[in-house]
């Protein structure tokens, strides 16, 4: 009988929850037809009260069902499926073989296809990288071990954790590491790690208070063994020609320490370097860093000027090629870590795929190929995308989206939000206790390691026993009615000029 009671005031219970939840529904209901009817902003929500609110719901959404219930491997951008589990399974040290057949569509025009040789090297003739010389002329040149390496992301833009990850598998992994334009921290040398220091158009780093380069913040950021190289940054992929502004809510002390800035106050990075306006005086830049480090500079740039850029190596060849820039870095309009305006990151700027031969040749034409090494960066995260630069005239890649894959980035697309789900990219603690440096570090490791690995494997299949010696005529590129033709007949190579004019 007891337990007959409680059961009917149980339910009696809930029947009353019910009704007050009910109740609640639709008074929040009202109060939001209300508003909908009422504000002039949004014609969805004022003609269609409260059911108009589920289209930016949906909206939102969207982007994530897609990426797991809709699209097919090979369909999204920027990052699609298959070039995303390629890079979690190489992060994990897990075999990288397929069954059944590719599911690229080969017949698209623009794919390189590897034309393997007849006679390839047996297995005991091991495909190996070289290290190649940075800077010969320098006080300090660097002997880069590897062909694939970190590309520019600043301390600020990643979070803590991810740069210590960054730097800690990058030492692992023989790589390079470069800073990015917020300069130099503390957890970008913790790992041991061979680095990079990039000078962006604020000089974070390496200014003065008034934002001009200063000698003696030069020399101290030379003096850090680990600091092999200095890279004058005069644009990159995701926005070329414009600055950024860092919002003083983000400058913390330890940020306003690194960057040489005040603290809580905004710090605007002008479009170009203030006190760099003609090639001559981009000339007397780079030597003016190398002369007070010691140590190879170069600079990035995004291709769209090719007579700007004709007319700085032409004046590398006046001036002497002990005076040239010690590396370039093309960047191309697909690279993207950085937060752009979506005109920028969609129409200014040529793609690597058009730029990087046409630099390697305006290089190689004037006798520089030996002299300035080229680095590529932009969206090559994969064997075949890095094999590809390499043939088309690359001597180093580097690599951005690709390792923050290995950090675990899920391509949420909220880089620019500081709501990044896996900590990559956010200051929130709470989110960044997702990351664990100590863990990550071996994806990235294994990532670098895999992917080098696989480059080397597709030389061999080529027939050749270092990556770099893939050349255009081992690469054909499809064209239309999926007929491809090879690259060196694509794109051939210049006759070579005199190093002397």
């Amino acid at each position: 009988m007891f337990f007959m009671e409680f059961v009917g005031n149980m339910l009696q219970l809930l029947a009353t929850l019910f009704v007050i939840v009910i109740g609640l529904i639709v008074m929040a209901a009202v109060v939001m037809y209300v508003i909908d009817r009422s504000q002039t902003q949004d014609a969805v929500r004022r003609n269609y009260p409260v059911i108009g609110r589920f289209r930016k719901l949906f909206s939102e959404l969207g982007e994530f069902f897609r990426q797991y219930f809709f699209a097919m491997d090979r369909e999204e951008m920027p990052f699609n499926r298959a070039q995303r589990d390629w890079v979690s399974r190489a992060g994990q040290g897990k075999g990288n073989t397929i069954a059944f057949g590719s599911t690229r569509n080969l017949n698209f025009s623009g794919t390189p296809i590897f034309v393997n040789a007849a006679f390839p090297p047996l297995d005991d003739e091991k495909t190996k990288t070289r290290p190649l010389q940075i800077g010969p002329y320098c006080e300090h040149p660097y002997d880069a071990p590897s062909f694939f390496n970190i590309s520019g992301m600043s301390y600020g833009a990643l979070s803590r954790p991810a740069i210590r990850a960054l730097s800690r598998g990058a030492g692992n992994a023989g790589i390079w590491l470069n800073t990015g334009e917020g300069g130099l921290s503390s957890y970008h040398l913790e790992g041991g790690c061979d680095i990079v220091f990039q000078i962006g158009t604020a000089k974070y780093g390496v200014r003065d208070k008034d934002g001009n380069l200063d000698d003696a913040a030069l020399k101290r950021a030379a003096a850090h063994p680990e600091v092999k190289m200095f890279e004058l940054k005069m644009a990159q992929g995701a926005k070329p020609g414009k600055g950024g502004i860092l919002p003083g809510a983000k400058v913390s002390s330890e940020i306003a320490e690194i960057r040489g800035i005040h603290e809580g106050q905004d710090s605007i990075s002008p479009n170009r370097h203030p006190d760099i306006a003609t090639v001559e005086q981009l000339h007397d830049m780079l030597n003016h860093i190398r002369d007070v480090t010691g140590k190879p500079v170069g600079f990035k740039t995004v291709m769209g000027d090719f007579d700007a850029l004709g007319q700085f190596l032409d004046l590398c060849v006046e001036r002497g090629v002990e005076a040239a820039p010690d590396f370039i870095t093309l960047d191309g309009r697909d690279g993207g870590t950085g937060a752009a305006p979506m005109p920028l990151m969609d129409i200014v700027g040529l793609p690597l795929r058009e730029a990087l031969p046409k630099v390697s040749d305006m290089i190689y034409a004037r006798g520089l190929r030996g002299r300035i090494r080229l680095i590529a960066s932009g969206k090559l995260i994969t064997p075949s995308d890095v094999a590809w630069a390499l043939a088309a005239g690359a001597d180093f890649i580097a690599c951005g989206r690709g390792f923050m894959f290995a950090l675990g980035c899920i391509q949420a697309l909220k880089c620019n939000k500081n709501t990044c789900p896996t900590g990559v990219t956010t200051h929130d603690k709470r989110l960044q206790t997702g990351l664990v440096p100590e863990a990550k570090s071996v994806k990235v490791a294994n990532y670098a390691n895999n992917l080098i690995k696989e480059v080397e494997m597709i030389a061999h299949s080529v027939g050749v026993i270092e990556p770099r010696e893939i050349g255009r005529r081992h690469v054909r590129i499809v064209k239309s009615a999926g007929v491809s033709i090879p690259l060196n007949e694509l794109a051939p190579r210049p006759d070579v000029q005199s190093l002397t004019k």
